[in-house]
């Protein structure tokens, strides 16, 4: 079994591939959970609107749409965190990435950012907190937060829902050899960006985030991952994979031998290279 990372310069362990997809709409959000409606007072005759929250937001998307769908200045939300009182786990310090649950909120006209945030952490933590999750991370020796750490790389990751499993084993397969997880999502979160890209130049900023330079997990969750993604991080398919890039869309190759991902990634970025030329044509 591999136990040596490749040099740095030439390894590219994920797939690169999904942030284009969503671009062109080939990725179909997860249905979202219909939550309860918020309790405000007496209300009854206001028409209530929806905030959708897809899976995978990071908290800062959440942010902005709470104040678009309330008709408040930019960064109104984010400032509210400070009084909402969210119901975090304590390895969070206070930030709600991960737990900002993805799911249809009913609205009302006196909605407040510190309501809406509380119920998408109380509806994280009723999902998270409960079995199978709780007991599932117990299983794999990790607390929740862990858990949900790694279910939004694989929701970051993962081209399908079908490779969601296979991500996540790759992420514990790197993590028991202790080989750095080197995940462009994790460079992507600490730039605040969305790219295809990840040079090498960008393997090396000083982040806590940087998954090429780090080892073990990034500190907080990278974005708000589904139950899907949860389910994934707590009970992975068996396989011996260390590495995985999307070729084209549907056709994700994962490997445990380094010298076939680089057959793959070779392929992948011929085709990215192709695909450029006829755009530019």
């Amino acid at each position: 079994m591999q136990k040596n990372t490749p040099p740095r310069s030439t390894i590219r362990l994920t797939r690169r591939g999904r942030i284009a997809l969503v671009a062109t709409g080939a990725v179909v959000v997860g249905t979202a959970v219909a939550v309860p409606l918020l309790t405000l007072g007496a209300e009854e005759d206001a028409r209530p609107a929806t905030l959708v929250i897809p899976e995978g937001w990071r908290a800062s998307q959440v942010y902005a749409a709470v104040d678009k769908a309330l008709a408040l200045p930019p960064g109104s939300t984010k400032k509210s965190l400070a009084k909402a009182a969210l119901k975090l786990p304590n390895d969070a310090e206070g930030n709600p990435e991960g737990y900002l649950f993805p799911a249809a909120y009913p609205l009302q006209e006196k909605t407040t950012p510190e309501k809406l945030l509380a119920l998408m952490v109380d509806t994280a933590n009723e999902r998270f907190n409960g079995a199978p999750i709780a007991a599932g991370a117990q299983r794999n020796a990790m607390n929740v937060y862990q858990a949900v750490t790694i279910a939004s790389l694989v929701q970051a990751e993962a081209a399908t829902k079908a490779d969601m499993g296979k991500v996540a084993r790759v992420v514990f397969n790197r993590l028991e050899r202790g080989m750095p997880l080197q995940m462009d999502s994790t460079i992507n979160y600490a730039l605040g960006r969305s790219t295809l890209r990840t040079t090498a130049s960008d393997t090396r900023i000083d982040s806590p985030y940087n998954s090429y330079q780090r080892m073990g997990l990034p500190p907080t969750p990278i974005d708000n991952p589904g139950e899907e993604a949860l389910r994934a991080a707590i009970n992975p398919p068996p396989g011996d994979w260390l590495y995985f890039v999307t070729v084209r869309p549907g056709d994700t190759r994962f490997t445990a031998d380094y010298a076939e991902h680089q057959r793959n990634v070779a392929e992948f970025n011929a085709r990215q290279k192709k695909d450029g030329a006829r755009a530019a044509g």
